[in-house]
């Protein structure tokens, strides 16, 4: 096969040429590496790669195809990992200057689980530093850019692995979500995203905020999500958090389509301000999945606001992060994780007690309303990707990233599993996402739903980037 169309295959069609001797995971990995090497100066989405390590285990992995024994569907496919997750033999810089630059001594679950199943592991994809905000820059790689126009955002804290899905820069892509970190690059990105059922997918060393983070795949389509998924989705002791009960098959009801499901739909879940080409985009959909058998009834959970519980808990963790560092290395810290840090300080214990309170409450509001309905729909962000190197939109008056992604960290307080779903474009030619968020180990669900849309109405991805229009 020609580099070209290698490059942009998904899981299935890659192993069934490795099944069938027309192209080996060796020519597979080049065409990925070909792919960074032609966009990455565009996007940034790739802060390291590993070209020598990869075509090694890539050839291992032809060996296992050419003998008929791979170790797992996704043996011979390219991966890469967010450079917040530990790999062995690859640097740990969670994009900051007070990350490490030596190769870390062993694998995250994520990697391990990976490796094990024979993925070969091409490198690691930018995060803002430790992953604290929705936009993707830092002081050590700079930002990265949104494929669909360089000079805008891919979002966050998942941007570079965003980024390099939809370019196919590898097939598939370890994501982690605290608060949208997952779904918001997704959706500016035009890609699929899958935050599962918190403990699903463990990890380890835990986020800032472990009971908020959720480890999970962003790749082109669902099938390949799944196969992802049925690696990473595992059991791990090493996670005192993870959690068993995960299906065998995470895609296990993918096929059987929208029939018999009912959908809440929400365009502003009561609280939030939808752009308005967001909000039709959304609402198109919502059109079509009704037009594909799902039962879709307008109705909002009628849910105060929950920034206030998320900022209590999120800025309390930067708190604790900086209370160890010396002032020296606070000097290095990016400037708006130090500042929530010290809005923190402010607070007393006995409201970071009321915001857990308040978070049991928001989810058991949620658990119950999914009593009623099987899926609750709702736009990924309510805006489009705005200018790099800016928190939030240049002009908006707004404070932090939250105020602009009303619709993610609810379902991270929840712990539910949801997904950011490419759903059309604005006039401007940028991406829109919509959510679909379900009940607590309703993963199977969301993920049925999900392939059940995409199948129906595939997205399109962005090509090579327009050189006038990469930032300066």
């Amino acid at each position: 096969m020609q580099e070209d169309e290698l490059g942009i295959l998904g899981v299935a069609s890659l192993t069934e040429h490795y099944r069938s001797g027309d192209a080996s995971p060796l020519e597979a990995t080049r065409a990925a590496l070909a792919r960074i090497e032609r966009f990455n100066d565009a996007v940034n989405a790739y802060t390291y790669v590993d070209a020598e390590g990869a075509e090694k285990a890539a050839k291992a992995s032809a060996r296992r195809w050419g003998q008929g024994k791979p170790l797992s569907p996704i043996d011979g496919v390219p991966v890469s990992l967010k450079d917040l997750t530990n790999v062995a033999g690859m640097p740990t810089s969670n994009g900051s200057l007070l990350g490490s630059s030596e190769p870390c001594d062993a694998d995250a679950p994520p990697a391990k689980r990976l490796r094990e199943a024979g993925a070969i592991l091409l490198g690691k994809t930018n995060t803002p530093e430790d992953g604290w905000k929705a936009v993707t820059d830092n002081r050590v790689f700079g930002a990265t850019c949104n494929p669909w126009d360089t000079r805008l955002t891919a979002g966050g804290s998942s941007g570079g692995a965003a980024a390099a899905a939809a370019l196919n820069m590898g097939v598939l892509h370890q994501g982690g979500d605290s608060g949208g970190s997952i779904r918001i690059p997704a959706a500016f990105c035009g890609v699929f995203g899958f935050k599962p059922t918190f403990g699903w997918t463990p990890q380890w060393p835990p986020a800032e905020e472990p009971t908020l983070s959720h480890i999970g795949p962003i790749a082109r389509s669902v099938d390949d999500a799944v196969a992802m998924l049925n690696v990473i989705g595992r059991y791990d002791y090493v996670d005192p958090y993870a959690t068993r009960g995960q299906p065998e098959d995470w895609g296990q009801d993918i096929g059987k389509g929208l029939e018999g499901l009912r959908i809440a739909f929400s365009t502003d879940l009561g609280f939030a301000e939808v752009d308005p080409q967001v909000a039709t985009r959304v609402r198109e959909a919502a059109d079509r999945m009704r037009d594909l058998g799902a039962e879709i009834c307008e109705v909002d959970p009628e849910l105060p606001s929950p920034l206030w519980i998320f900022q209590r808990l999120w800025f309390t963790a930067s708190l604790e992060m900086v209370s160890q560092l010396s002032d020296s290395e606070r000097a290095k810290l990016d400037p708006g994780l130090y500042e929530n840090a010290l809005r923190a300080e402010e607070w007393k214990a006995v409201e970071l007690f009321r915001a857990q309170a308040a978070r049991a409450e928001l989810t058991m509001r949620l658990e119950q309303f999914n009593q009623d309905y099987h899926l609750l729909m709702t736009p990924s962000v309510p805006i489009s990707p705005f200018e790099i190197n800016h928190q939030v939109p240049p002009g908006s008056q707004m404070r932090d990233w939250e105020e602009w992604a009303p619709f993610s960290y609810p379902f991270n307080l929840s712990q539910q599993p949801a997904a950011s779903v490419p759903c059309g474009f604005t006039d401007r030619g940028l991406p829109v996402g919509f959510q679909l968020a379900g009940g607590k180990f309703d993963d199977a669900r969301v993920l049925r739903a999900c392939h059940a849309f995409l199948e129906a109405h595939p997205p399109r991805f962005p090509t090579l980037p327009d050189p006038a229009q990469r930032a300066g």
